[in-house]
C-alpha cells in the first residue's frame, strides 16, 4: 500500500493538481481583494452608496443575508470572466505559436525542383 501511494504521489498530475490549486488560491485572494476594495465599492457609489452585504431581511429571529449572496454571485461572475480571459489569451498564444511553427517548418525546395521550375518557366516563355 506505501509502494502505490509512492507511485500516486510521484505521478506529474498530482504534482500539477497540486501547484494548481495553491495558484488557484493566491489567484482567489487577488480576484477578492478586486472584488471587495474596487468593484463593489464603484457598484455601491453608482446604486447610491448600497453596501451589498449590509442587505439583509429580518423574519422573526432568522435574518436572510441577501446582500451576501449577490456578493457571492458577483465574485462568481468576476472570477468567470478572469478565468475566462486568462483562457483566451492562453489559447491565442498557443495559435500564434503553432502558426509560428507551420511557418517555420516549411522546407526550403530541393535544387532540382528549382531546377525544373525554371526549365519549365523558360519553355513556358518560348512558347
Amino acid at each position: 500500500m506505501l509502494k502505490e501511494f509512492k507511485e500516486f504521489i510521484n505521478r506529474g498530475n498530482v504534482m500539477d493538481l497540486a501547484v494548481a490549486v495553491i495558484i488557484g488560491g493566491a489567484f482567489g485572494a487577488i480576484v477578492n481583494s478586486l472584488i471587495n476594495d474596487i468593484i463593489m465599492p464603484l457598484i455601491g457609489v453608482i446604486l447610491g452608496g448600497v453596501d451589498f452585504t449590509a442587505l439583509a431581511l429580518e423574519f422573526g429571529d432568522a435574518t436572510i443575508l441577501y446582500g451576501n449572496f449577490i456578493q457571492a454571485i458577483v465574485n462568481f461572475l468576476v472570477i468567470a470572466f478572469s478565468v475566462f480571459l486568462i483562457v483566451r489569451a492562453y489559447n491565442i498564444a498557443q495559435n500564434q505559436e503553432e502558426t509560428d511553427e507551420e511557418e517555420v517548418t516549411e522546407p526550403e525546395p530541393a535544387a532540382e525542383v528549382k531546377l525544373l521550375a525554371e526549365i519549365r518557366d523558360l519553355l513556358k516563355a518560348q512558347s
